[in-house]
């Protein structure tokens, strides 16, 4: 059985810079975050990316 490597901070930073479209918890934290619906922060990620200051940029924040 393969051991799950450890994460690094650095891994764990480039994470929080990232949204994951597919993450139902994710799209609601940046929907509450921003103010703005679930629909339209997934509609930023499949417009802008999935980096979370061009998806904040996008949804005016």
């Amino acid at each position: 059985m393969a051991k799950a490597k450890k994460q690094t901070a650095r891994g764990r930073k480039q994470d929080r810079a990232r949204v994951a479209g597919g993450q139902k918890y994710e799209v609601g934290y940046e929907a509450k975050k921003t103010g703005r619906s679930a629909s339209a922060v997934k509609k930023a990620v499949k417009k802008v990316g999935n980096s979370r200051k061009k998806i904040e940029r996008k949804l005016g924040r």
